[in-house]
């Protein structure tokens, strides 16, 4: 097991972790949560003993084999599967003896060595590893040919996907994960919560990704105020106890207010007074011992909204007959998607999906105006406003400016103040504003990149992997506000809780093609791992009950019939919603006249003289019904859990 003792950690003048005791079992799979710089890359380095703490000790069996996630990718010549299969060292290290043993002279001892040598090569897999390295790849989004492409030939992205199939190759005891997200597809991050799930040893791993982690982990670890505490069960189950704390915590301090208040009232009234002096040194004792609870300190909430769009044409854009793709250098064409018949509606709120280089993006900055159609015809209405975001749009802002800067450029007609304010409802505040960006986080640049978008006032959004770099804080900041977006809306994004919450429909570039997809994220999955996962898997077809069509405009009368619709199911919900609602109502009123219960036992029994000889029996009592009232306060706890887990069934 991992155990950590009275754990202290300072970098630079800043504590992370002060007096950390924690113990996590063999086999778990935990996920590692806490706002950024609260001390998780530092976990990593004291685990991976790049780092040594300030005091205390982090302990697990030395015979364990870590494995992690390299950080710089050389660019070597060396082809990409035996870069992968260098993950596996323990078989590196015994084909080097192998090859060291050829030129042993003795031929007696060559021969045993070289035996025993392959014995010891055949139990570590070598007649299996090239093709475990070639699943692993494939997994991850190499086809056949990239595979024995030199790594110097992958960009940036790509060598970061090498150097997690070399983690994944080392048959490791304790696997730490790094946002191993950031640089992967939705089918490579559904390839690789299936492989994770598998994995037998204990796996720490550090994600944004609140359906990944849910689908991964079985311990959430949270970094809060210094201190390390774990949950059981995955991150939703999470986010039920730590709202469930909250309230408790708030309540508790509230109490702990009411009587330091009975107590300072008593001191002050009494304090002169001989007949009471001894009874108010009583109380000041009990003052001072009584440990001052923290103020809450939950994070700082984020959110924003995009507001109503100005105009709002319909169709946004049609396309007939269209292709996309690019025109090289030697000016030849690269087709990617073809054929291409759809016209995108007012309201619409689709969710692209296909694998890694099917062409989504290509698709994405066609439907922005980016790149024109090769062939076939774009029209776009009259009055469309675009808010395009895409995976390098944060290498696109001037580093050297801040975002008071970026603000004035795009309104060079507005007051600095009100840019402030705006500014100031996506967290960048003071000095922030004016400062340049060149040290901020990946995630705070991004959110300045939709900072910039939402002024704008878009009625179509298009956004190609908005998550990349975002905390969960503001990935669940732009769930909302997307949720509430009035515009359309045309989203690519390896965020499945994202696609779920703020998407009606599914389109899916396939083989070439834009076709509706029939089906949700759990239909996709499993079309992905019947065809696309596997190497050597054939196409199926996608999972449609009728016939791939041209996507049609939608009539008035057809919209009209669907927005009844959806108040019809809204309307449903709600009742469904309403009694657990009162019900929970009606607990937490149970819970605050118990609480208010217990506090006043707990006040007797602050009484000094309730230990009194002759009081024993009045103590006794005391303590039964302090006691009765914690039980009846678990009970009625789990009961709110669970009812308010009943609300969070019906979404």
């Amino acid at each position: 097991m991992i155990r950590l003792q009275q754990l202290s950690l300072m970098r630079g003048l800043k504590p992370l972790f002060e007096n950390v005791d924690l113990t996590l079992n063999p086999g778990d799979h935990i996920g590692l949560i806490g706002p950024n710089g609260a001390g998780k890359s530092s976990l990593f380095a004291l685990l991976r003993g790049e780092l040594h703490s300030d005091q205390g000790s982090i302990d697990f069996p030395a015979r364990w084999q870590v494995a992690h996630v390299a950080q710089e990718t050389p660019a070597l010549p060396r082809p990409a599967i035996e870069y992968a299969i260098d993950g596996d060292n323990r078989l590196r290290a015994l084909e080097q003896q192998l090859a060291d043993a050829e030129h042993l002279t003795d031929e007696a001892e060559h021969g045993n060595r070289v035996g025993e040598l392959h014995g010891l090569l055949a139990d570590a897999g070598v007649y299996t590893v090239r093709s475990r390295a070639e699943q692993l790849l494939t997994g991850l989004g190499f086809s056949s040919d990239q595979m024995n492409q030199p790594v110097s030939s992958f960009s940036g992205g790509w060598r970061m996907r090498l150097n997690l199939a070399q983690a994944l190759m080392c048959p490791s005891d304790l696997l730490l994960l790094d946002e191993p997200t950031n640089h992967l597809d939705l089918d490579a991050i559904l390839w690789l919560e299936d492989w994770l799930k598998r994995y037998e040893g204990t796996l720490v791993i550090i994600s944004h990704d609140r359906d990944f982690l849910d689908g991964v982990v079985n311990v959430i670890v949270h970094i809060d105020e210094r201190k390390l505490k774990r949950y059981s069960g995955n991150y939703s189950a999470f986010e039920r106890q730590r709202a469930a704390q909250m309230v408790l915590a708030q309540a508790a301090i509230e109490k702990q207010g009411r009587q330091r208040e009975h107590l300072e009232s008593f001191i002050s009234r009494f304090r002169a007074k001989a007949s009471k002096a001894k009874q108010a040194q009583s109380r000041m004792k009990a003052l001072a011992r009584m440990e001052e609870l923290a103020p809450l300190r939950a994070a700082a909430e984020f959110s924003f909204e995009f507001k109503e769009p100005a105009s709002a044409p319909n169709p946004l854009m049609v396309m007939e007959d269209a292709d996309t793709g690019y025109r090289l250098d030697d000016r030849t064409e690269k087709r990617v998607v073809t054929g291409i018949n759809f016209a995108l509606q007012n309201g619409q709120r689709i969710g692209l999906l296909g694998v890694n280089g099917a062409g989504k993006s290509t698709l994405i900055k066609t439907l922005a105006g980016e790149l024109a159609p090769l062939s076939g015809e774009a029209r776009f209405g009259r009055g469309l406003v675009i808010g395009y975001f895409h995976q390098h749009q944060v290498d696109m802002l001037r580093h050297d400016e801040s975002p008071l800067w970026h603000m004035a450029r795009l309104a060079p007609n507005v007051r600095e103040q009100e840019l402030r304010n705006f500014l100031g409802s996506f967290n960048f505040n003071g000095v922030m504003a004016s400062s340049p960006i060149a040290p901020f986080s990946g995630g705070e640049k991004a959110r300045l990149a939709l900072a910039l978008i939402v002024w704008q006032r878009p009625n179509l959004l298009l956004l190609d992997e908005p998550t990349n770099h975002l905390d969960l804080e503001t990935r669940e900041a732009l769930t909302e506000a997307l949720a509430q977006f009035e515009g359309t809306l045309v989203l690519v994004s390896h965020d499945r809780h994202l696609l779920r919450a703020t998407t009606d429909e599914f389109m899916i570039v396939a083989d070439g093609q834009l076709q509706p997809f029939d089906g949700d994220l759990d239909d996709y999955r499993d079309w992905l791992f019947k065809t696309r996962l596997t190497p050597g898997g054939s196409p199926a077809p996608l999972p449609s009950s009728t016939p791939v069509v041209a996507v049609a405009p939608v009539t008035a009368a057809e919209r009209k019939e669907q927005k009844k619709q959806e108040a019809e199911e809204r309307q449903r919900r709600s009742g469904l919603r309403k009694p657990i609602e009162s019900q929970i109502k009606r607990l937490e009123e149970k819970i605050a006249r118990q609480q208010a219960l217990k506090a006043g036992v707990d006040a007797k029994l602050a009484d000094p003289h309730i230990y009194d000889a002759d009081r024993k029996d009045a103590l006794k009592a005391l303590v039964a019904e302090q006691a009765y009232c914690a039980r009846e306060l678990e009970k009625l706890e789990s009961e709110w859990l669970g009812q308010h887990e009943a609300l969070e069934q019906l979404g």
